[in-house]
């Protein structure tokens, strides 16, 4: 995507392995699962902020980007890529961005912001297994902006398309209502809150 990428010291920076079982959900909901237990993670550190995620696993406070989430499958195995601004974010970008330091909250050290998450990670990877997508999916959108959020998708082919957040598939995919008032389901792009 030809973004810049910065990584100080003070700030959270980890991967997990998460192994796919026969009767998992589909692998790529692996993002909603990271998503909601980095928002929950963040909330038990910081509980007076408004955290939320965006479309589909970014965290935002105050309108700017706090964290992000990677995933990339090898075989039967996923590898969840998360960071997380604690103490220091990114200046001059051509999107807001902030920090827990920023936002006036805590800053835990990185190895206690682990320990959080993964109890949180934990919870949800059990979730999604023994009670499936729809729990998850109900998790997420209660956390996420509202409906009815404008947003911009800025498809994978260079296309741009915008209308208001209609929820989530039942496979997780984010529902786009037009202006013509039908609903497009978004698999892939970049969102933006406008």
């Amino acid at each position: 995507m030809g973004r810049d990428w910065q990584s100080p010291l003070g700030n959270f920076y980890g991967s997990t392995l998460v192994g796919l079982r026969a009767g998992d959900p589909p692998a790529a909901t692996l993002a909603l699962v990271a998503a909601v237990a980095l928002h929950d993670a963040l909330r038990f550190l910081a509980p007076d902020i408004l955290f939320q995620i965006k479309w589909p696993n970014d965290i935002m406070a105050d309108g700017a980007k706090l964290s992000g989430i990677l995933l990339e499958r090898s075989g039967d195995a996923v590898v969840i890529g998360i960071g997380v601004n604690l103490a220091f974010h990114p200046e001059g970008l051509d999107r807001k961005v902030t920090s827990l330091a920023a936002l006036g909250a805590p800053v835990p050290e990185p190895a206690e912001f682990q320990i959080v998450l993964a109890g949180h990670l934990d919870d949800l990877l059990a979730r999604w297994r023994s009670e499936g997508l729809i729990a998850l999916r109900a998790a997420w959108v209660e956390r996420a902006h509202p409906k009815g959020t404008a947003l911009t998708v800025n498809a994978p082919d260079g296309s741009a398309t915008q209308g208001l957040f209609d929820g989530l598939a039942d496979d997780g995919a984010l529902m786009l209502r037009l202006a013509d008032g039908t609903i497009r389901a978004i698999h892939a792009g970049d969102i933006f809150l406008i």
